[in-house]
């Protein structure tokens, strides 16, 4: 199939693009830039990755240029052209809220987490004519993950904590905060399996199970010290969450 990846650099996006050329898709990628679209009208599929990542970006007006306007733009060309689109979503719509069906009241707390969820309400409410597939990502790890700093996830961040230091810092509380950790290659195979369905709607991109940030911290066998959690974190942290996993097993079934 013919495919135009965006994000492809990122960490997700590099993996997902290992996994595609090495199944033999032709791919194409593109970077987004300031008034910049692609051409997608000899794609099979458009790969929206791309966007601004970071849960902790408070510029609205950055976020919501490069998170919803460029989507939308991409999603209203796949329609028009009849191009099949996958893009990404985040759990982190779900917010403080206890329930993890795709269907749950949305709870979005953050700039990065609106965005997300009003690009969903706009795939919602213009989809037909193609496939257009969104996919709520829980919390992602594994291998690429070196630039993304303070938001790389806690395996990366610990692990590094471990080596540099002998020792892992984590927020009080931590043994109680639990959260549904997903290995980058689950992401990957649950995006190909995608590709050969003709299912169009939102699926959530997790395990079905959790493990505590204190847990994930003893798998380094090192001294855990725990610190405060910062302020700005405090209304927007996600202190639970637990992919319902039976809408996006039910597709790929």
């Amino acid at each position: 199939m013919k495919i135009l990846l965006t994000g492809h650099r990122g960490f997700i996006g590099s993996n997902v693009l290992r996994a595609l050329e090495a199944r033999g898709h032709e791919v194409s990628t593109f970077e987004w830039a300031d008034g910049n679209m692609p051409s997608i009208m000899e794609q099979d599929w458009v790969i929206h990755i791309g966007g601004i990542s970071s849960t902790a970006e408070r510029d609205v007006d950055r976020v919501l240029t490069q998170n919803f306007d460029f989507s939308r733009q991409l999603f209203d060309a796949c329609r028009r052209h009849g191009v099949n689109l996958q893009y990404s979503s985040s759990a982190s719509i779900y917010g403080q809220g206890q329930v993890f069906t795709e269907d749950a009241p949305p709870d979005p707390r953050t700039p990065y987490a609106w965005s997300k969820y009003l690009f969903e309400r706009y795939h919602r409410d213009h989809q037909g004519g193609n496939t257009v597939q969104g996919f709520r990502y829980f919390n992602v790890y594994g291998p690429g993950e070196d630039h993304k700093g303070s938001q790389a996830s806690p395996f990366h961040q610990f692990g590094k904590q471990a080596h540099e230091t002998g020792r892992i810092r984590v927020f009080e509380g931590s043994k109680e905060y639990r959260r549904d950790f997903v290995p980058v290659q689950d992401i990957v195979d649950m995006h190909l399996a995608f590709l050969e369905r003709p299912v169009s709607g939102v699926f959530n991109m997790g395990t079905g199970r959790t493990q505590s940030f204190y847990e994930v911290a003893e798998h380094f066998g090192v001294p855990i010290e725990e610190i405060p959690m910062p302020e700005h974190l405090r209304h927007s942290y996600q202190t639970y969450t637990c992919a319902d996993m039976t809408k996006t097993r039910s597709a790929l079934a």
